[in-house]
């Protein structure tokens, strides 16, 4: 009997992860098949290599293989760990099948950061991406105000034996904030352990599902959420947001840096310019640069960053906001176009970073 290597597969795929709930041929944590005669030998990864889980495991194979090819094969299964440093979306415990994690960040408060991250996932939404967004802004979360779901509750989903938040859905935008397990003039007062637990019970406690883009939006600032952020998840890459003038610029620099630390190592995408010049309904041709003018424009030059775009200031995008209902919503608005730019320029530099730089790593940190 001459067995294939596509034979072996077959059986294989009847095998299921525990953990990852998925089939252990479908994850690519089979390697090295050989065959000789009635022999098969291949390496198997899985998530918990304990020594009670690799005999069942490698039980589960060998029943599938003599079930599937013959009771007279013999296998030789070398099973190791899949490593605290995957970075395969569908290796993860936490997010899998969530492939591109973006974090949105400013140097300081005021910028319209949250603004920015709200029309950013709906602007992907509208291209038919599967977009997630976390508002990790715990200590001011605004996003279900912007996204107008502020009194709704998020639901409990059961999946695989095991409870789970279901986040709220709206625009197209999968979202979960502590905004919605607060009132809504609550003050959150919370010590750094507070938030950065909570920061992880949206990750972790949370059904995310299949997304192209999951959108963290980040207080202010550098701090113990962006430290948690960093050691939970493998952020793809971060996005900056600042408004023209010198002082933001400078916030912005700390930003940049923190995540070009070369123990934390996270992309830089680019900077996004809000609030780049103000054009009066009455006078759409005129632009007027009450900020300051092209300061990320020069930033980005100094740093060698890309600009991902600049958003000028009109009242559309603050009534928009506040009415929750995101101006990157009215199709052909100017707004609505220069979010869409912006989008569209942030896949790209996710595109060129996945073809060119390795993926990035959860952060070990030592002290």
């Amino acid at each position: 009997m001459n067995i294939t290597k596509e034979q072996v597969l077959d059986a294989l795929k009847n095998v299921i992860e525990p953990d990852l709930k998925k089939d252990i041929v479908s994850l690519g944590l089979v390697s090295g098949i050989e065959i000789k005669e009635m022999e098969i030998s291949f390496k198997l990864r899985i998530s918990n290599p304990a020594l009670h889980n690799k005999k069942r495991m490698e039980q589960a194979c060998e029943f599938n293989l003599e079930r599937f090819i013959s009771s007279d094969v013999e296998a030789d299964i070398e099973i190791s760990g899949i490593g605290s440093e995957e970075t395969d979306p569908n290796l993860r415990k936490i997010l899998p099948g969530v492939k591109n994690i973006i974090a949105v960040a400013s140097g300081k408060g005021g910028v319209g950061k949250s603004t920015v991250t709200a029309n950013l996932a709906v602007s992907l939404a509208k291209k038919g991406y599967k977009v997630g967004l976390v508002d990790a802004d715990i200590y001011g979360p605004s996003m279900p105000l912007m996204l107008d779901c502020a009194f709704e509750k998020p639901t409990m989903v059961e999946v695989d034996g095991k409870n789970y938040i279901a986040p709220v859905e709206t625009y197209g935008v999968k979202l979960m904030s502590i905004g919605f397990f607060a009132d809504l003039n609550q003050a959150i007062v919370w010590r750094g352990a507070m938030a950065s637990k909570a920061i992880k019970q949206m990750f972790m406690d949370t059904y995310w599902g299949e997304l192209d883009y999951m959108l963290i939006d980040l207080p202010p600032g550098t701090g113990d959420v962006h430290l948690t952020l960093v050691q939970l998840v493998p952020i793809s890459g971060a996005v900056i947001v600042s408004t023209p003038q010198e002082i933001a610029l400078a916030d912005v620099k700390k930003g940049i840096h923190m995540f070009k630390m070369p123990n934390i190592n996270v992309p830089v995408l680019g900077i996004i310019e809000n609030m780049s010049y103000f054009t009066p309904a009455e006078l759409p041709d005129n632009k007027y640069y009450i900020f300051g003018k092209e300061g990320a424009k020069n930033l980005c030059e100094q740093l060698d960053v890309k600009l991902l775009g600049e958003i000028p200031l009109v009242q559309d995008i603050r009534e928009a906001g506040d009415a929750g209902k995101p101006i990157a919503t009215v199709d052909g608005s100017p707004s609505a176009i220069a979010f869409d730019l912006i989008s569209a320029n942030v896949i790209e530099q996710l595109n060129w970073r996945h073809k060119n730089l390795d993926p990035t790593k959860v952060v070990k940190m030592t002290q």
